[in-house]
């Protein structure tokens, strides 16, 4: 098959398209052809070595978590899908060396859902982690529910805008925090826009005086401690970001692979209730370019590289 590899860390660069054997389908694993996977932050910083304290590495590493595709085959005890069957998934392993930016994945069941019928292939791609890791910490870590005034860090980027809308569909209300460039996206996400900067803590004072029931940080640094400045009494603090968050009483989250929660995730967005925003897309074969999208910010929708399906 046609994958991106690399076989040594480093940025961009060191990608590149070649061929690669064909993944064995292990009896808990599911073979999908890929039509569609998406690229996020946490691909070009394993890619430069940032998780290697985190992760056993196994060279070449093919990159990418994110996926949308087609059943070719699934694992001898596999019997919730079935050939043909439409998927997306979280490929997230415990080992980096098999990844998403190639024809075919052979992905644990546990990652896999049904993709919603109505969802075109590159949407789905660009759904998994940002959508599961938005949902999970609301629901895991801030427990957000109806009545909730909620803070959202960098509401119009990925996990933030995916945040924005699982909050709203709970029935709270959500403050968005971002740059001026991404007001318009976030009141166009549901929630009152409030802009970084000079007077950031004061702004958001003035529309929840008594403090917010909950925040999500998805910044660090000094968002991180204006969120917890902003609690109301009892309020509940979370991060993906930045893992100071405990010594300022919050969690720390990461997102993981649960079928469950990305099936929830999935019948949300066969109803409208979330919607994903895909800016642009590359081929498989110009997956450097993708990243390099994606690395310089400012597009308010995800990268997504595309896998051409079989000929007939």
């Amino acid at each position: 098959m046609k994958a991106i590899s690399y076989r040594h860390y480093g940025g961009p660069e060191v990608l590149a398209y070649g061929d690669h054997p064909d993944p064995k389908v292990g009896p808990d694993k599911v073979l999908v052809r890929v039509r569609a996977a998406a690229v996020n932050p946490v691909d070009w910083k394993a890619q430069a070595g940032y998780l290697d304290t985190v992760f056993d590495t196994v060279f070449p590493v093919i990159p990418g978590w994110d996926v949308s595709g087609v059943v070719v085959q699934p694992g001898v005890s596999v019997p919730e899908f079935a050939v043909g069957d439409e998927v997306m998934g979280y490929v997230r392993e415990d080992v980096l060396c098999h990844g998403t930016f190639a024809e075919y994945v052979a992905a644990p069941v546990r990652t896999l859902a049904r993709k919603p019928p109505g969802l075109g292939f590159e949407e789905a791609a660009a759904l998994p982690l940002a959508g599961l890791t938005a949902y999970q910490v609301l629901h895991r870590a801030l427990k957000v529910g109806p009545g909730d005034t909620v803070l959202v860090n960098a509401a119009a980027g990925a996990v933030g805008s995916m945040a924005v809308q699982i909050a709203r569909h709970t029935g709270a209300r959500v403050i968005g925090a971002s740059r001026e460039s991404g007001q318009d996206r976030v009141r166009e996400l549901g929630a009152e826009p409030v802009a970084y900067g000079d007077g950031f803590v004061r702004r958001v004072r003035a529309l929840a005086p008594h403090g917010v029931d909950a925040a999500l940080d998805t910044v660090g640094g000094q968002v991180l401690k204006d969120s917890a400045h902003l609690l109301a009494p009892g309020g509940r603090l979370a991060s993906i970001a930045d893992g100071e968050v405990a010594a300022l009483g919050g969690d720390y989250f990461w997102v993981r692979p649960d079928a469950a929660d990305l099936t929830a995730l999935a019948g949300l967005a066969e109803q409208g209730a979330v919607k994903v925003r895909v800016a642009r897309t590359f081929p498989l074969e110009r997956a450097a370019d993708a990243q390099r999208a994606a690395m310089e910010g400012g597009l308010h929708g995800k990268v997504v590289v595309t896998v051409d399906p079989p000929a007939h």
